[in-house]
């Protein structure tokens, strides 16, 4: 689907944002953190090149006139276009397929993998790569490389299905090839993964810089989430081996990496990126927009804002307010935010849990919220219980709003709070639990973190300074391109150098 807006501008510095079921097409952290940039920068032209679910999403953002074009590339609507290649072509691209699987499940042939993965994109872009992928070429290629002697894949004993399925996971993984890359400008990846797939062809083909931010990271979130997938060992080892390749190829061709926090610098600079091309950009809020949400309510309550999602962790969060509750019987559980499409089982099982535990009546799911700041002020406590996280927008717009935290200790999630709030393992009711109480049972404590907790964000985690930053690197990018070097993005609050990761 191409969606043309506005009219391009000459002259304008000219960005396309690359997103995989974000902006603008959804809500949530990311699309915030989107739709902020392209609000705050009117004199920058944007091209928006979404990877979505089946191309019929809606557009539920409203665009400004300088979003130039959107086009969505959908993973699992209709296969692009396009048939596959026949005699030498054929040929060539079952080479380089060969040695692309190779790459992914054989450790001494990984350097194989980004020639590969070029050869594919050029085949993608002449139409052929998908149709190639859906026939029985591709999956012989599959079942011959990983029953090779010496491959630890092939001790798990693939069979037929695993190769189908495989293939299939694969096709809808690269389709992103199929669509035209920007040819000028800069291709910004707001996450890592396949919405990475089109800059980094843009990059070979025309030499456009690539910047990638990563707010959480993508890679680890595979890993979360391929651990319950239902597929077998031989699958999960094709497909995470292409994501964790992928991830190394993106850090190590990009011109800047901006990641929203300095845990993710651990994992990019592990995947093999230059350490100088590493800048930490923190998410921003408006301190005006999120200003002190004022009394507390009456009843004593714990709210918590975000999609339900399983990686919020709202099964481990409800259990620990089962235990707060154990000692504070007058106490609630607000939930605020949406149930993404699909998600639906999630939130049942989380519902089933709090009846269970014979909470039904004080754990309420409230769905989205028409101000998010009603979400904040109607706790006592902000929760966060994420098993993954960027640097929440949830977090810095609660403490924006003068409300104490308890949140657990992932992503950038330390370095948002300081001491402004209390931090806690994940995966760990008890410990949650303990830090709620602590709080609930101590008003003045809770008013003196929330003071606290504003203070640090007009400190350090503006909009304003954000939207600088991007500011400066977009207009830079372009003429420096790969060469980017470290001080081309100007010292500022939000920002930190590429010295070691602590914490």
């Amino acid at each position: 689907m191409h969606v043309p807006h506005g009219a391009r501008r000459p002259g304008a510095t000219r960005v396309t944002l690359l997103t995989e079921g974000t902006y603008p097409h959804s809500h949530g952290g990311v699309s915030v953190w989107c739709d902020q940039l392209v609000q705050g920068m009117p004199d920058i032209d944007f091209d928006v090149l979404a990877v979505t679910g089946t191309g019929r999403e809606p557009l539920v953002w409203d665009l400004p006139a300088h979003v130039t074009r959107v086009r969505s590339v959908p993973l699992w609507g209709a296969p692009p276009e396009g048939r596959a290649p026949r005699g030498r072509s054929r040929s060539r691209l079952a080479d380089a397929y060969e040695r692309f699987l190779t790459a992914l499940l054989d450790p001494c042939a990984e350097d194989g993998f980004a020639p590969a993965l070029y050869d594919l994109a050029r085949a993608a872009a002449d139409g052929g790569l998908s149709a190639f992928l859906r026939g029985d070429r591709a999956i012989a290629l599959l079942a011959s490389v990983w029953n090779r002697p010496g491959l630890a894949v092939r001790e798990a004993r693939p069979t037929v299905h695993d190769a189908l399925t495989a293939t299939a996971l694969l096709e809808h993984a690269l389709r992103p090839l199929a669509v035209p890359p920007p040819e000028s400008g800069v291709a910004h990846a707001v996450s890592g993964g396949v919405a990475a797939l089109p800059g980094l062809a843009a990059l070979e083909r025309h030499g456009v810089p690539l910047l990638l931010t990563e707010h959480g990271v993508y890679l680890r979130e595979r890993y979360l989430g391929y651990r319950t997938a239902p597929y077998r060992w031989p699958v999960k080892a094709v497909v995470l081996g292409f994501f964790r390749l992928l991830a190394e190829e993106t850090y190590r061709r990009a011109a800047l990496i901006t990641p929203g926090n300095r845990y993710n610098r651990l994992w990019e600079e592990q995947g093999g990126a230059d350490p100088e091309s590493i800048r930490t950009v923190y998410n921003g809020v408006d301190p005006a927009a999120f200003p002190p949400a004022g009394p507390e309510p009456e009843v004593l309550t714990l709210s918590w804002a975000g999609r339900v999602d399983p990686i919020k962790d709202l099964e481990n969060l409800i259990r620990a307010f089962s235990l707060v509750r154990a000692e504070l019987p007058g106490v609630r559980l607000r939930l605020f935010g949406g149930t993404p499409r699909g998600g639906e089982a999630y939130r049942e099982r989380c519902e089933a849990l709090a009846a269970g535990l014979g909470h039904a009546d004080a754990v309420t799911f409230e769905g989205r919220v028409d101000d998010i700041k009603d979400a904040y002020a109607a706790g006592h406590v902000v929760m966060l219980s994420s098993i993954s996280e960027g640097f929440p927008f949830t977090l810095i717009e609660a403490m924006s709003c003068g409300r104490a935290t308890v949140s657990t200790d992932v992503g950038g999630v330390r370095e948002a709070v300081g001491d402004t709030g209390l931090v806690v393992p994940p995966r760990d009711p008890a410990a949650m639990a303990a830090a709620a109480l602590e709080l609930l049972r101590d008003p003045a404590r809770r008013r003196a973190m929330g003071e606290a907790a504003r203070l640090r964000v007009i400190e350090q985690f503006t909009l304003r300074q954000t939207i600088d930053t991007f500011r400066s690197i977009y207009q830079e990018l372009p003429t420096l391109g790969r060469g980017l070097p470290a001080q081309v993005v100007p010292p500022a609050p939000s920002v930190t150098g590429t010295g070691s990761l602590a914490g």
